[in-house]
């Protein structure tokens, strides 16, 4: 009965899951692909002699070519199988009988057919790799476990990629995810409009929140443009959450919230933000976006992956330039360095061939600077820390200024704290929302805001 509450409360955080570079899902399959996702899981171990390691996954000999095929569920073909595909090929040089067998399949779609298979006990169903947005693995693992294959003491050398990323698919400990595209958030400045007021890149480097909302009004002032802008305060808390180390609960997953000096300090400054115009809520994502692009707007603060949408004004190349954010004033866990969006790879528990997964992602997503290099021009930057040093991530960016951006950024996910999310995450974000905007626009009390918003949360972990 858990298992089936779980389910539900699962398909409803995820409609609410963190904006992605990769979050585009790919279209809904239909019974045809389930059905090859099934005969392919019953064929990669039916004719391989199989043995039980000590996870109690299957392990095959590796002695067929069959054996040498993992499927994969996971969405967006540009993106996300493209890397797959690069991955694989590069895989092959040494194990030519290798093959990924991927069925696109939407992120909600996998979440929502692992919950079927897993609660009707028909594990056969299920593929040996899944792709999961970093905002809801924790959700699917701590909901699922026995379909996610614990890779603590599969070998791989996870001080190499950024903690931040790591965290979110750590639990108690163990490791249960690969980490895949950088979220790492990255601010992004119109250099002309700064120079107008005054100020360089170099003005917004390694500030705290309190010196960037000064100078954000002399921009406003000068210039009239808002330095910042987003839809409510829904993805800005966030990044300025994690950017601390912070989050709504205590170790143990209590809420934590109207005590929690982190989130008390996010939400003070958001709100004067916001309050003093150097902060922009924007009712949609057009609008959000057009904002920067017509130059409105004279700044982004986001996961990496914004720097798509910042480069679709073509006549703005050379203006813009990236530095990293503002941290939170008085906090002594406060960092310039956050996240916000990216996926991770998981083994399931039940993959035909284990040892043979990975190895192909030892060797690929946790191993190859050249899949990297082939991928970036698909805007897919990797948390594998020592893509960093290869010579196409350190090449200029004429867009950005001639910024080497691309190492930048993966400078700057080695310093991106750790935080905890839990499966109640999306819901104390929306608790938190809420009471912001009634701090902001119906001039409520911080402290009953808070509480309100902290009694609310006990209430919904309460029904599920």
């Amino acid at each position: 009965m858990k298992k089936r509450i779980m389910a539900l409360v699962l398909s409803g955080l995820l409609t609410a899951s963190l904006l992605t570079g990769c979050g585009k899902s790919g279209d809904s399959q239909n019974a045809d692909q389930t059905a090859a996702a099934d005969n392919q899981t019953a064929g990669g171990s039916a004719d391989a002699d199989t043995a039980d390691d000590s996870s109690g996954a299957e392990v095959t000999d590796g002695s067929s070519a069959e054996s040498e095929t993992l499927t994969v569920w996971c969405w967006d073909p540009a993106y996300n199988i493209n890397a797959l595909r690069v991955a694989e090929s590069i895989y092959q040089r040494e194990h030519p009988n290798f093959k990924l067998d991927i069925i696109e399949t939407n992120a909600e779609d996998i979440s929502t057919k692992m919950a079927t298979a897993t609660t009707s006990g028909e594990y056969g169903v299920l593929p040996d790799i899944m792709l999961f947005d970093d905002g809801t693995f924790q959700v699917n693992v701590t909901s699922y476990p026995d379909v996610f294959l614990d890779l603590t003491d599969y070998g791989f050398n996870y001080d190499e990629f950024s903690p931040g990323k790591v965290g979110f698919s750590t639990i108690d400990g163990k490791h249960y995810g690969i980490p895949f595209d950088s979220g790492t958030a990255i601010a992004c400045y119109r250099t002309d409009i700064l120079e107008q007021a005054g100020f360089t890149i170099d003005d917004f480097t390694d500030i705290t929140w309190g010196e960037w909302i000064e100078k954000a009004k002399v921009v406003l002032d000068k210039t009239g443009c808002s330095l910042l802008n987003g839809m409510s305060a829904y993805n800005q808390i966030t990044v300025m959450l994690q950017s601390a180390g912070g989050s709504f609960f205590t170790e143990n997953g209590d809420p934590n919230i109207v005590s929690n000096e982190i989130v008390r300090a996010v939400v003070e400054t958001y709100a004067e933000m916001v309050k003093t115009g150097v902060y922009t809520e924007e009712t949609g994502w057009d609008t959000y976006i057009g904002g920067m692009n017509t130059g409105r707007i004279a700044g982004a603060m986001n996961g990496c992956w914004i720097m798509a949408s910042i480069q679709a004004a073509e006549d703005q190349s050379g203006l813009w330039e990236i530095t990293n954010l503002p941290k939170l004033d008085g906090i002594a866990s406060a960092t310039n360095y956050s996240s916000q969006g990216g996926s991770s790879w998981a083994i399931t528990s039940k993959c035909a061939n284990p040892e043979l997964a990975v190895d192909f992602f030892k060797t690929t997503f946790g191993g190859s600077t050249e899949l990297y290099d082939e991928i970036l021009t698909t805007g897919a930057i990797s948390t594998w820390l020592p893509a960093a040093e290869s010579e196409k991530y350190s090449e200029p960016v004429a867009f950005y200024n001639n910024q080497p951006v691309f190492s930048i950024i993966t400078t700057y996910s080695a310093s991106v704290p750790e935080c905890y999310v839990g499966v109640y995450f999306q819901n104390a974000r929306h608790d938190v929302v809420n009471a912001i905007t009634n701090i902001i626009y119906s001039d409520g009390d911080i402290e009953k805001e808070l509480q309100a918003a902290e009694e609310t949360l006990i209430f919904e972990m309460e029904q599920k």
